[in-house]
């Protein structure tokens, strides 16, 4: 069942979380790095199907993982994205404003859970007795939970805080 077909397509959710990781990052050569890591995880999607056909390799496993690992990825990717832009671009709004967006208790238990999802993450083999990839994933999803909470938690913020200046007739 973990033929080569199903390996790549294992290094595809693997790479999730260093993409995710380096998403975190500022600077011109982390966001290349980033970007050319997504690309090589996306590329993996057409090898591992080319490898399964070419080699008599389908299995039921594979065609299991293949959608789970599209959507582990790009989903992922795609929330850091959004989530980023949105908080970024309102601190920066903020800042104009003369308001503060400190980080707030989701996004410090958000950041927290990313590196403990990383850990098991990245071991590949049983550690006494037990596979730690399904721990890391569950940390992973629930560290997407906190981060959607965030972000949630930043624009409300930014709105009160920007409505309250209205109201008082700072604007």
């Amino acid at each position: 069942m973990l033929n080569l077909a199903n390996k790549i397509t294992l290094l595809r959710i693997l790479m999730t979380p260093l993409v995710v990781l380096l998403l975190y990052f500022e600077g011109p050569t982390v966001c290349k790095i980033a970007a050319l890591a997504f690309i090589f995880a996306s590329v993996t999607d057409w090898a591992d199907g080319y490898v399964a056909r070419r080699s008599n390799m389908v299995t039921s496993m594979g065609k299991f993982l293949d959608p789970l690992a599209d959507k582990v990825l790009i989903c992922s990717v795609l929330i850091m994205v959004c989530r980023e832009l949105v908080v970024t671009g309102l601190r920066a709004i903020a800042i104009d404003e003369g308001i503060v967006l400190a980080a707030d208790k989701f996004g410090k238990a958000k950041t927290i859970l990313q590196v403990f999802a990383i850990v098991p993450l990245t071991l590949h083999y049983p550690l006494w007795g037990m596979d730690p990839q399904p721990i890391g994933q569950v940390l992973l999803y629930a560290a997407l939970a906190l981060a959607l909470i965030s972000g949630t938690n930043y624009c409300y913020d930014f709105y009160r805080r920007t409505r309250e200046r209205k109201d008082s007739g700072k604007a």
